[in-house]
Order: structure tokens, then sequence, then C-alpha cells
């Protein structure tokens, strides 16, 4: 389908598309309130955006969705919106990531001859891919017209998918690929194995599988039921091979089942499926509990109430109808991750491959895409759903008391697959723990402990150098790979940890921390003004360039994602310090300025992750997407309000390209919801957010326990991004930021907006605190 048809779908695109759904009294509008909007969820399917337009509940276990490839880096979710047809439907799905998995238990819906591979992108027609028109989706429900004439409609509880299937009159046959999954390539050795099909006597489909591709080694188990018995059933093994006419079973690695109808035409198909990461009897229990009957509407319809609630917690006026979408589009792709992990019974698999029960109350969740989501994600649902967020909280508390790898780093469905670099739940955990939320975070401190300072603690891909980072003060580029990025972001878990060391009582562990935070400034050349590489004796990458990845293009890279620009920027706790490097603010407003204006050139070897480009700041990726607020710092705050405002309107769309680089589990979504409320967390440990320049006349924010934070901005325009003067509750404010302790409460923050530029928050009294012990740095 082309954009342009997909747009015209899209009008009737969501809550809106739920007037014939939910009872009329839930579309009226609430007095005077900003309204919620309504989200577009094909936003960021195209691009590199990586999400997918499937259903789901908040953070619901289950993602349903359609799956119209899975063999390209765009694929990571399943779905592109540039692919022209759909190879079926699976239940599991991640949403911006950047690696891809999941997509498990495949349902293609069909007719005519059947075929057991989906046959190529560009040749549908080779397999059971199927054209397809008539897309609609809408928070908890999707709807496609196949081009066998079936009409596929899917709605979601929290462990169950629910499908309901209108085929046209005739014969008809529904396959079960539970050999289908993320970048599978069938010459390329077995990414599954120990899979299992059966069919029980009452007609109910089980399945299991263990999967080996980014999370090696999750299983995954599956109940399924449908609403009318087929004619006739076939299992397939592997390399397809049939089993013996009457197999009511099979095991093997990729294994399938096809289900025939002789008449599929009449009243719809309907399948509800349950899942676990436990076991079989784990998927039975969700659909026993979340799934008694056959009404797929009212399944529908709750889902809707649900979403309709959790979107309500943000609501706006002003702005553009695309940038009204934009914000209720962000909204929801923020709320996909964490997902739900626990069965009903409380059961999960934790992170030392062992089955735990949660205690009552608590709930296990997977998919933390922590490298990504601490900047942005987690400050967001800190603010906006504290409650879950403190759930999450105590999870990531469990989970590193659990697993023999220490703190996480990024989690999913049960593995530690220790993608990108640093420990980063440690940043999580000290943000809840400043901002008060309840955790046993002195439980969980003997294990980040280990991480810390134990030379002998197993390391991970992702904590590599550390020997050199404790006995160097940074990470050599001639001995380990990403050494500059390392080095800057293991002192920010330094600075994390310290937190936590103080709230465990530790406070000799915390004061060293502290010290060690500052390790950053290693890898910053004052000379040159650029973090830079260094190497095991010391010395400087001589022939620095700072658009390279590396000192060693073919074999080294020195920085993740990025290159010595978009490094330089990337300190979140020291930035007075950082600002003494350059010379005082003078030299650093001019080096940031340097940033936005470079020329957008990328070395050949460059990763697609660095993109969004203004100058040579990357606002597709994260290391530098706190970095237009750092003006604040130095005294320029206007520069931030102008830059805030330029990336909200350039770099977000109300397309299916709107979101620029992967969504990375929500977190550039939450970098826009915060920079169009007005305000960032560029360090989100100290628990304070910088002022940039609100988008919307006005926004209600519920914050949980009956507060709401309303936020103005009068005199607001596409022409007038400058903060004038700012009150708080009533009262004048002169600080260009704001701390999580007063906003948290409730309140009315006002601005007032201009076209030109104004000496507002200039004051180094009313500056942003950051970390910054004597002495002051030492330019060199």
């Amino acid at each position: 389908m082309t954009t342009a048809n997909r747009r015209q779908v899209l009008a009737t695109t969501g809550l809106a598309g739920l007037a014939g759904v939910l009872p009329a009294a839930a579309a009226t509008a609430q007095g005077q309130r900003p309204t919620a909007g309504k989200p577009d969820l094909f936003i960021g399917t195209g691009g590199h955006g990586h999400t997918y337009p499937g259903p789901s509940l908040p953070f619901g276990m289950v993602q349903l969705g359609p799956d119209t490839d899975n063999s390209r880096w765009d694929a990571c979710s399943g779905y592109h919106q540039d692919d022209g047809s759909i190879m079926g439907f699976s239940h599991t799905h991640l949403s911006g990531t950047g690696i891809g998995d999941m997509l498990d238990v495949l349902v293609v819906p069909t007719r005519g001859p059947l075929k057991l591979k989906p046959g190529a992108l560009d040749k549908p027609q080779d397999g059971y891919r199927q054209r397809f028109s008539d897309e609609l989706a809408e928070p908890g429900y999707y709807r496609v017209k196949l081009e066998s004439g079936v009409l596929a409609e899917l709605t979601v509880t929290e462990r169950t998918g629910h499908h309901r299937y209108t085929f046209p009159q005739g014969a008809g046959h529904i396959l079960i690929d539970f050999a289908h999954m993320i970048l599978d390539v069938w010459d390329k050795g077995v990414l599954i194995d120990e899979a299992s099909l059966a069919l029980s006597p009452d007609g109910m489909l089980t399945g299991s599988r263990r999967v080996h591709r980014w999370a090696k080694g999750r299983r995954i188990h599956f109940a399924m039921q449908l609403s009318r018995r087929p004619d006739r059933v076939e299992f397939f093994g592997d390399d397809d091979t049939p089993a013996p006419a009457g197999a009511k079973a099979i095991t093997g690695n990729r294994l399938k089942v096809a289900l025939f109808f002789d008449q599929a035409g009449g009243e719809p198909i309907l399948i509800k499926t349950g899942i676990s990461a436990v076991d079989v009897a784990g998927a039975k229990a969700a659909l026993a509990g979340e799934a008694p009957g056959w009404q797929f509407d009212s399944v529908r319809r709750a889902a809707a109430r649900t979403w309709q609630t959790q979107l309500d917690c943000v609501r706006v006026e002003g702005g553009t109808p695309d940038q009204r979408t934009i914000m209720a589009s962000a909204l929801y792709h923020t709320f996909l991750s964490p997902t739900l992990f626990t069965d009903r019974d409380g059961r999960y698999v934790g992170l030392d491959r062992k089955v735990h029960t949660a205690a009552a109350g608590d709930t296990a969740y997977s998919t933390y895409s922590l490298w990504d989501t601490y900047r942005a994600l987690h400050p967001l649902l800190n603010l906006v759903q504290p409650d879950k967020a403190a759930q999450f909280t105590r999870d990531l508390v469990r989970q590193t008391i659990q697993s023999p790898a220490g703190s996480p780093v990024w989690p999913l469905q049960g593995v530690e697959t220790a993608c990108m670099i640093g420990w980063h739940s440690v940043s999580v955990l000290a943000e809840a723990c400043v901002k008060g939320v309840k955790a046993d975070y002195a439980a969980a401190w003997p294990q980040i402990r280990r991480r810390a300072f134990d030379r002998s603690f197993r390391d991970l891909e992702s904590t590599l150098g550390r020997g050199y980072y404790y006995d160097l003060g940074f990470i050599p580029a001639d001995k380990v790979w990403e050494s500059v990025s390392r080095t800057q972001e293991y002192a920010y878990d330094d600075w994390a940890m310290a937190v936590l060391a103080d709230a465990a009582g530790a406070s000799a562990d915390a004061q060293a921390l502290r010290k060690r935070s500052l390790n950053y400034r290693n890898v910053i050349d004052p000379k040159i003004g650029f973090a830079r590489p260094r190497f095991a004796d010391g010395t400087w990458w001589a022939d620095y360039d700072p658009i390279q990845l590396g000192h060693n293009p073919d074999k080294h890279r020195d920085y993740t994602e990025a290159n010595g620009w978009q490094a330089t920027f990337l300190n979140q706790h020291d930035i007075y310090g950082l600002i003494d490097l350059f010379g005082g603010d003078a030299g650093f407003v001019k080096k940031l300025d340097a940033l936005f204006v470079a020329p957008s050139t990328l070395p050949k070897n460059a990763p697609p992750d660095i993109s969004g480009l203004v100058g040579q700041y990357a606002h597709g990726n994260e290391p530098d997407q706190h970095a237009a607020y750092m003006y604040a710092y130095a005294g320029a705050p206007w520069k931030t309000q102008a830059m805030v405002r330029r990336l909200c309107t350039e770099m977000y769309k109300a397309d299916p390209d709107g979101v620029i680089g992967n969504d990375d589990c929500g977190q550039t979504s939450a970098w826009f919801i915060f920079s169009a409320l007005g305000l960032y967390p560029v360090d989100p440990v100290s628990a304070v957010y910088v002022f940039g320049s609100p988008l919307f006349d006005a926004a209600e924010v519920a914050l949980g326990g009956g507060k709401t934070l309303r936020i103005t901005a009068s005199g607001n325009g596409p022409q007038a991004p400058y903060v004038q003067s700012v009150r708080w509750n009533g009262k004048p404010w002169t600080k260009n930021w704001i701390g999580h302790a007063d906003l948290a409460q409730g309140g009315e923050l006002a601005f007032v907006m201009g076209d030109k530029p104004s000496r507002f928050g200039t004051a180094k009294a009313d500056r942003p605190p950051s970390y910054h012990p004597g002495p002051r740095p030492t330019r060199a």
C-alpha cells in the first residue's frame, strides 16, 4: 500500500475510530480541559522507526500484529510500511529496537493451495504472503483485508491475543507457522530447537519452543483455541516434512500445523491464544483467566477503554493538528515497554534462567532497553505513571539480585542480552531512589557493588575494560572496542551507583564512586576540544578526526553509535566540569554552536543509527539527545529554547517515517513528550528538569494520586519559541529548571513566550544544579 492510500485509512485511525465501540459518553469532551489527542499507530512504522501497528495493552505481554518481513534491519519489529505484503499475524513484537527478536506463533489465514514458506518480499505469490488493503490500526485493535478475501481483525488482553477471520464462501485454511521468527535464515544453522506442537481431544492446540536469536535460549509456550473445529489437521516437521496422517503431535525444530475448513465462510473463525515464558500451563491459565468466552467485540471495547484511560494522562491544547497527533502517538509508544513477564499465578523466568514466583503485589517485566530508556522514558514514567514506574523499580531490584551477571544491561524474556555498553539499570534505580520510590535498594547493593569494584567479576560484552578503567582512569583505544564511550558511560554509572551506595549505607563506596565518576574527563582533550581516543601509554590518537568513528575504522570503533562530535557532549552529571574544559561559558557555547552547524558529513562506515542530523548533532540516536539543553548550564538558555523548538518541529512528523531513527522502546518518543511540555531531564539521577520551549499553548498532566500539573504558554506560536518569564503556582520563578520534588506535587507552571531571546534564567544562581566537586578541572 502506498503512503497516500494508507493516509486515507489513517483518517479514521485512533480513538476517534472507536465511536461505534465505546459508549457515547466516553467520547465526550470533559468541560474545557485540553484534549488527549488521537494516536496514529503507523507513525514510526516507516523509515528507521521500527515500530509496529498491531494491538497491545499498555505494557502488555501479548503484542499481536502483522508481520511483513523478518530478514532486514528495518524489519526489527516485523513490520515496515513500505512492504506490500503480509506474512501473517504473530503474538510478540519489539517496538523501536535496533535488533530484532520475537514474532512468535505466526497465524496465516488464507485460501487456495497450501504453501508452507512465505516467499520473497518481491514475489509474494511464491509463498503464503498476501498483498493487502484497507488497513486500520487503533489502540487495542487492528484490521486489514487480505488479497485472499479474508478480513483479519485483531485485539488483545494482557496475556492473550484474539483473532477474528471472516472468510469468503468456500474452503480455506489457517497455517500456524511455529518456525517463523525474526531474521531466521534457513541455511545458516538452527535458531530454534526443542519445539513441539500438540492437538488435544478438546481441540486446543499447544506448543513450546526455544529460540536462539538475540535473547539466546528464551522459551515461548502457547495455548490456542478456535471457535470452530477444523475438518482436517496436518502437521509438518523440519524441512516441511509431513507428519503421518492422523498425527496429533510433533516435535523437532521448525514446526508447522495447517488447519483446513471445507467451508470457511459464514460465521467468522475466532482464535484466542495465551502465551507464557514458563510453560504451557501458564498459557492455558491465561486463556482461562482472561479469555473465557468468544466475545471479540467485548475484548476490543475493554482494550479501547484501557487505552483511553492511559492516554488521558497528558492532554494538550494549541499546536497544529499534526503536532497533537504526534504527541498522542508518542505517548502510545512510551506505554508499550517494558512488557509484562509474569503469568497469572505470578510465575516468571528470572535472569538466572530459573522459575520464580513474584510476591503478592509484585510483577516481573521484560524488554528493558536501558541504554536508551534511562534518559527520558523512565523519567517520564516516574512522572506520569508513578505506580507503574515503582513496579519497574522493584522489578529491576529483583533482577539485579537474581542475575548471575549483576546489574541488568538489556534484559529480554528472562535473558541478559548484554546489549550496548554500561549497565544503566543503576541509573533507573538511582533516579527512583532520589525521587523517593520505595524499593529494597540495600538488598541489591552487593550485586551492584560487584560490578563497581570486583575485578574478578565476570565481564559481559557491555562491561569490558573495567580493569583499565580502574587503573588508568580511562579505557585505552588500543585495547578495547568503543573505548571513549565506555569511559564516559561507565563514569555516569559510577555517578548513579554512588546514590545507591549511600542508600545502602556504604558511604565510603559512594565517595569513591563520585570521585571516579569524573573519569570521563580523561577522554576529553581540552587542547582540541573533543572527546578523543587515548592509548594505553596515555598518548592521544594523533591523526584525530571528529567525523570518524575510530582510530582504525576497519578494526576499531572508539565510540558507541557516535563519532567524536556527538561523544564530546555525552556527559550528563558534571556539566560544569565539562564547561570548564572548554574554557568557561563562552567557549562551551561556541562549541555547542559548532556541533549544530558543522557539515553533516559521516564516514562510509557510519551505522544507520547516526541519523536525524542537525550539523553533527544526531537526534536519531541517544548519545547526545540532551545536548540542546546544555546551553542552559552555560548561561544561554535562549539557545536551548530555539534549538529544542526546531528539533520538535523538524524531527517528528505525522507520517509513517515520522520518527527520526529507532524509537528504541519509546525513548525518542519520550524526548518529544518532555520537550513539547517544555522541560527535559538532562541528568535523570539529579531529579531536575531543564526548561526548553513548550510546544503547546496548554497541557494538563495527571501525576497520580489525584495530582495534576498544568503547563501554560501565553504568547506562544511558531515564531515565539523564547521564554520571557515563568511563574510557578502564581509566583515568579527565575530559575531555568525545576526539581522533581516540586513538579510531582502538582501545580501550575506558567510560561510567557516571545519572539525574541530574553535574559530569563541566565544568572548563575538560576542555572541547573550539576555535580561539580573542587578543584575545577585543569586545562592542558
